[in-house]
């Protein structure tokens, strides 16, 4: 059952147990990490400086391994297995694995501690494609963003805490290695009680053979997500974000203390900035977004990366090379880096509004059967993406390039990705004109939207008040509406291309061209035997009193041609806005009010043999009321 909002998730045991397992699994393997290259660059530098940089490269390499060589494989299993109780067996592989740390951190041994932290990363990897496709399983619809929200959150709040903690604890004198042994034990243990309480998830694909050799396993499922264009192309936007984020934590500790002429504890008033933004970002979605999966925050994200990232270049402050490093209140002190702070907490804000939606995007739209297959996918393109970021960072830095030069270009990477991407699915852009514009002039509520089935073919039809009525409806709906509109409404400059790209059925009278009319009735017709939503004004025009007028005829005929039920909807608020026509001519004279309240409301299903006309007609005027 659907709670109120994202906040109410976490009372609920199908999503609080799993939110507390996945949190601490994440704080556990930062814990042990940041412990282990603490531990191996002051212990192992004393003896040796060049061995202590080859061993700190391979752990990284070691620890992000087992994504590409356990990935698939993982995937398969989430997809096969009852997903409660393969989280179950993870963390008690967690368990078994910290427990061996803890032994290797009381006696020193480094290589023995390199080796874990491999098993650390593969029992990542096992986790990872059970994590995300759960969520599905365990949330409504409404939910999925606010989950996704959370679990982002978490991830990254579990990250800052974890290094810190793990930090700290090792560098205690006499005894740290025992309280990072302890530490991680404990928080393995706890991960595992709170695995118990998570609810059943049943397989997806119980009958899957799994394919146990990651070589000819991993192929297969790149090229089944690949079939998915949408859901690939959202695949690499989240390990483009991915890029980013490794990109910007690896390279804070030097621009600190290079740059800003911070210490430490700067750095970490920067990466918890960081951190939080994306946490708020991350939860501020769903309210953001209605409560639907909105790919128009996906833009906005990216706009909002790219904008703060190439501040982020001028705002740096000239700084003396030999002056002593500030602390954290210091820093705070300069108005300067009040706008560094700024902007480093405004690119964590705009991540959040980036990956969440792309995140829920590929739970929603990935068949259920394959869907943790194909997040094992996104992990694979995740951690190329990520080791990348490192080869990309070695080799321009060593080109000479310094690091507030290196983050500028990051920043204009971001840019150009954006727009490539954009430009191959231009639902994304599509969306967030959509977005805006609907949010700029409206405070829109949404009532009764599950009347929309989720699946099959549909007819929606409603009372037609404004020129964007349709955006309205289209930014409202999970499911994307194919609308028959007059083709002088289909071709205003910018509005076009929305509607162009949402493949509206642009639609004349017969008298004018009836070659265009039959056209559109095919179109619909095919959209409808493809299963997908066609949306309908049966006034044929915009209302001049702000009364529903008599409804045509041409519902009728496409309900004969391709039986589909009709869901009725009404609109109420929009008379009188800038877009009707209750002062004349639409759009021709100066707005009268700004950010107005209005509301969609949506009425049951009718079956097609009763979906005549009147009485589509007569829901509409009850779902609309006396708010015209």
């Amino acid at each position: 059952m659907a709670t109120g909002n994202e906040f109410t998730l976490l009372k609920q045991r199908r999503f609080l147990p799993f939110f507390v397992t996945q949190f601490l699994g994440a704080f556990n393997d930062n814990v042990f990490r940041n412990a282990l290259l603490i531990l191996i660059a002051f212990q192992v530098t004393v003896a040796d400086p060049a061995q202590a940089n080859v061993l700190i490269n391979l752990s990284a390499g070691l620890f992000v391994l087992p994504f590409f060589l356990f990935s698939a494989t993982a995937g398969q299993l989430a997809d096969k297995y009852e997903k409660g109780r393969l989280i179950r067996l993870v963390k008690l592989l967690e368990i078994l694995i910290m427990l061996g740390a803890a032994v290797g951190l009381i006696l020193g041994n480094v290589f023995l501690l390199i080796g874990l932290l491999f098993l650390m990363g593969f029992q990542s990897a096992l986790f990872g494609p059970v994590k995300y496709s759960i969520l599905p399983q365990h949330l409504a619809p409404e939910e999925l963003v606010g989950g996704n929200g959370w679990v982002q959150m978490g991830t990254f709040l579990a990250i800052l805490i974890g290094t810190m903690v793990g930090g700290i604890l090792i560098a205690i004198q006499d005894g740290g290695a025992w309280m990072v042994g302890i530490t991680v034990v404990v928080v393995a243990t706890l991960g595992f009680l709170a695995s118990l309480f998570i609810p059943r998830a049943q397989p997806d694909a119980p009958e899957l053979r799994v394919d146990w050799n990651p070589l000819t396993a991993t192929w297969p499922i790149i090229n089944f997500t690949r079939s998915n264009r949408t859901v690939f192309l959202s695949v690499l936007g989240i390990s483009w974000f991915w890029f980013l984020g490794a990109t910007y934590l690896a390279q804070l500790p030097n621009y600190t203390k290079l740059a800003l002429g911070g210490d430490e504890h700067v750095v970490t008033l920067l990466l918890t900035l960081f951190a939080f933004g994306i946490g708020a970002g991350s939860l501020l979605c769903e309210r953001l977004s209605g409560r639907q999966v909105e790919l128009g925050l996906v833009p906005f994200g990216s706009i909002g990366l790219t904008l703060f990232g190439l501040d982020l270049y001028f705002a740096v402050p000239p700084v003396a090379p030999d002056a002593p490093l500030i602390g954290a209140l210091e820093f705070l002190s300069s108005a300067t880096n009040w706008r560094i702070a700024a902007d480093i907490l405004l690119m964590g804000l705009f991540g959040g509004f980036y990956i969440v939606p792309l995140y829920s995007l590929v739970q929603q739209r990935s068949a259920p059967s394959h869907r943790s297959r194909v997040i094992a996918c996104n992990n694979i393109i995740n951690a190329l993406f990520m080791v990348l970021s490192a080869v990309l960072a070695i080799v321009l830095l060593g080109l000479g390039l310094t690091i507030p030069q290196f983050l500028l270009l990051t920043a204009l990477f971001n840019a150009v990705v954006a727009v490539y991407i954009f430009t191959l699915v231009p639902e994304f852009l599509m969306r967030f004109i959509v977005w805006i514009l609907v949010n700029l002039v409206y405070r829109l509520k949404v009532r009764d939207l599950e009347h929309i089935p989720e699946k099959g073919p549909a007819v929606v039809v409603c009372n037609h008040v404004s020129f964007m009525d349709a955006l309205v409806i289209i930014g409202s709906c999970r499911r994307p509406i194919r609308f028959v509109m007059d083709h002088e409404i289909f071709q205003i400059p910018v509005l076009s291309f929305v509607f162009r790209t949402a493949g509206a059925v642009p639609i004349a009278p017969a008298r004018k061209d009836p070659e265009t009319l039959e056209q559109a009735y095919a179109r619909v017709a095919g959209y409808l035997e493809a299963g997908e939503v066609v949306g309908i004004f049966p006034e044929g025009r915009l209302t001049g009193d702000g009364e529903i007028g008599p409804f045509k005829t041409g519902i009728e005929r496409i309900i004969q041609r391709t039986p589909a039920p009709v869901v009725p909807m009404a609109l109420r608020g929009l008379w009188g806005s800038f877009f009707s026509r209750r002062h004349g001519k639409a759009m021709r004279h100066f707005p009268r009010r700004f950010w107005s309240r209005i509301e969609l409301v949506v009425g049951e299903p009718v079956s097609p043999e009763q979906a005549t006309s009147a009485r589509l007609r007569e829901q509409v005027v009850q779902l609309r009321g006396d708010w015209p």
